[in-house]
């Protein structure tokens, strides 16, 4: 029979390793959630207001696109095509292939108005850009906040391998948190 403080020391061991065990296993876990699935970022700007406000804390789903297809209306973080170094967010608005132009800010796809009905009307503006395709493999994007946004209207489409996440949900702050829409 073992010795009572022998006995506490071993049971006391052994509930240290299985909580080291879990710490061990949830660490590799937050690890591989963090750099492969899922990936907290900070929203820089004010370009996707309302939907997105500066310093807004949300998460960005890495792997959404090897798996969907991007499609119009997708909010998706990116490597700035002039600096891949910095890191975008807009929302998709044209596809390759699609024919695209601006007539006073209302944006045309296709032969079709677009229903924008993500941007407020204080937020639009009345820029204009001629028609053009998006060339393949290439997105048209625009940031919400219309009047402020620096987006393909200026730097052009976006290359399909410079999109590497699609913004899923606001975790911080606590008012504005929620899935991105």
């Amino acid at each position: 029979m073992l010795n009572p403080r022998l006995r506490a020391w071993l049971h006391s061991m052994i509930r240290f390793r299985a909580w080291v065990r879990d710490i061990g296993i949830s660490v590799i876990a937050s690890f591989f959630i963090v750099t492969v699935l899922y990936q907290p970022v900070r929203v820089e700007g004010t370009s996707m207001q309302p939907e997105l406000r500066d310093q807004d804390r949300l998460f960005i789903d890495k792997l959404f696109f090897h798996f969907e297809k991007i499609t119009r209306g997708d909010v998706v973080v990116f490597h700035y095509p002039r600096d891949p170094e910095k890191s975008y967010i807009k929302r998709i608005i044209g596809l390759p292939g699609d024919s695209i132009f601006i007539d006073h800010g209302r944006v045309w796809i296709n032969g079709e108005p677009l229903d924008e009905s993500y941007v407020p009307r204080r937020y639009r503006d009345t820029r204009s850009m001629p028609e053009m395709i998006v060339p393949g493999g290439e997105y048209f994007v625009m940031g919400d906040h219309r009047s402020i946004s620096s987006d393909s209207r200026d730097f052009g489409p976006v290359d399909r391998e410079l999109i590497y996440g699609k913004a899923t949900f606001i975790y911080w702050p606590a008012d504005n948190m929620g899935v991105v829409r």
